[in-house]
């Protein structure tokens, strides 16, 4: 019953904000997130935790800031997702506009496959819906939701733009095929993961536990790393889907050390994006949840 439930609310919430004006549904969304995060403590105490970590020299007052501005990007997010069914090639340029396009169109020349490296940035469900109504679908890792049916009804609504998704726990074979025929997989590379999936690099500083997968993939099939996020530009009133040129792999034929160093290296990327625009990254998620043998967990300095 509790799974019937869940999806009823999910299909009613999506059919009732896709029925509003983009405007509106933007704007229930932020209202629907500003609830939400007031309900759940735990985010509360951690995007409050992750800032100070991140950013020690801010004043309490900055990091509140930060995270109002979070919660409202978050909500504006479920609204574009709601209009998903409305949104086409004809018109996806009102909404989002791409930047630096010339730097992914060169990593696909190399003809080894693409790999979009990106992170829970700005409205991240948008970025590759947006990037298949341009004209270049892609296939896109993803963690199932526990509840099935919602997790259908939200890749339902993922794939309306022609992208596919591939269920993260199955995915090496898939991967391998589908750079082997030079396409374009999407990896979000900005969540904590388990000791086993990972290695700890740097992240403002500290280290974190970061998947391995996408220095792997691209040590064994030379495929390119792309990086690419999306963000909203006050300044245009759009988003902003932003490449940048592909990242120069490490290979020294020392494989443990070159997935660490790669691994490090698309971390970095990411932090810079968080630094440049920290009220759009997800500050709620327990980046630094995992720690080495024995350590004790991460503090709010």
């Amino acid at each position: 019953m509790r799974e019937w439930l869940e999806y009823a609310a999910a299909w009613l919430a999506l059919k009732l904000l896709g029925l509003l004006p983009r405007p509106v549904a933007r704007a229930v969304g932020a209202w629907l997130a500003a609830l939400g995060y007031f309900l759940r403590p735990p985010l509360r105490r951690a995007a409050i935790s992750n800032l100070r970590v991140a950013f020690p020299e801010w004043s309490d007052a900055q990091r509140l800031r930060t995270i109002r501005q979070l919660v409202k990007h978050l909500g504006w997010m479920a609204g574009e997702f709601s209009q998903f069914p409305r949104y086409t090639r004809e018109n996806i340029e009102q909404i989002v506009v791409l930047d630096g396009f010339e730097n992914f169109a060169a990593a696909q020349r190399r003809g080894k496959g693409v790999l979009f490296l990106t992170g829970h940035m700005g409205a991240w469900e948008l970025a590759p819906f947006a990037h298949a109504l341009y004209g270049h679908p892609l296939h896109f890792l993803v963690r199932p939701i526990d509840n099935p049916r919602v997790d259908a009804l939200v890749n339902r609504y993922r794939c309306l733009s022609g992208n596919r998704p591939i269920e993260k726990n199955n995915s090496a074979r898939a991967v391998l095929k589908i750079l082997g025929e030079a396409s374009t997989v999407g990896i979000l590379a900005d969540q904590n993961t388990s000791l086993e999936e990972g290695v700890f690099v740097d992240f403002f500083g500290v280290p974190a536990s970061t998947t391995t997968g996408v220095a792997r993939l691209a040590l064994h099939t030379g495929a390119a790393v792309v990086p690419g996020y999306i963000f909203w530009d006050t300044a245009v009133g759009k988003y902003r889907l932003r490449f940048e040129p592909a990242i120069e792999l490490a290979c020294t034929g020392d494989t443990a050390r070159d997935i660490r160093e790669n691994t490090a290296r698309f971390t970095r990327v990411i932090e810079d994006y968080a630094r440049r625009y920290p009220d759009q990254w997800l500050w709620v998620h327990r980046r630094w949840k995992t720690r080495p043998l024995g350590e004790d967990p991460v503090r709010a300095l």
